[in-house]
């Protein structure tokens, strides 16, 4: 039985550094031994099959593979069908009536607690706001990630420190989650 994924490669092709063509990426997967293939824009998200069930093996397989063949290190998370529903399924915000730049979805390696955003004052930061649920963080910013204060505040390094994460607008997110299917 196969499962369908979606790899998130956190930093690659922004401002021309850590360049991964996606062509390349594709057939890096394809040597990985995956199947159904695909990427959606340049900025590190594909969509594969595999036979694992282990979503940090393959994270780790395919960050070593990167690795090895472009020469810099790359943060990679994976995440099946099923999660990727989950995630749209669960937004706190109304994301139906909003622009898919005013909603972001900063996918997690592993679960954070509240206790790690105790330094924020959410009514500093309003109309912005954010929620956390399953390994994901969902930022609410009407005006855009470009200028969202709160956005700033929330990509100070220590923060995460020991967990990964990268930051997808909702519109990746939903396409993501059609690409996937959710046939697992």
């Amino acid at each position: 039985m196969t499962t369908t994924y979606a790899a998130l490669l956190r930093g690659i092709n922004v401002s021309g550094h850590r360049p991964v063509p996606m062509a390349d990426l594709r057939a890096l997967l394809s040597e990985l031994g995956h199947g159904e293939v695909r990427t959606h824009l340049q900025s590190g998200n594909a969509v594969f099959s595999s036979s694992s069930d282990d979503e940090t093996a393959l994270a780790v397989a395919l960050e070593r593979a990167v690795e090895a063949r472009f020469g810099f290190g790359v943060d990679c998370l994976v995440r099946n069908a099923a999660y990727l529903r989950a995630v749209a399924d669960a937004c706190p915000f109304p994301a139906a009536t909003l622009e898919g730049r005013q909603l972001h979805c900063t996918f997690l390696s592993g679960g954070v607690g509240p206790e790690r955003f105790a330094s924020i004052d959410p009514a500093v930061y309003l109309p912005e706001e954010f929620r956390l649920g399953d390994r994901v963080l969902y930022l609410y910013a009407p005006d855009g990630l470009g200028r969202s204060k709160l956005g700033q505040a929330l990509s100070r390094p220590a923060l995460f420190k020991g967990v990964t994460a990268t930051s997808r607008n909702w519109n990746t997110v939903v396409k993501l989650v059609e690409m996937t299917g959710d046939r697992s």
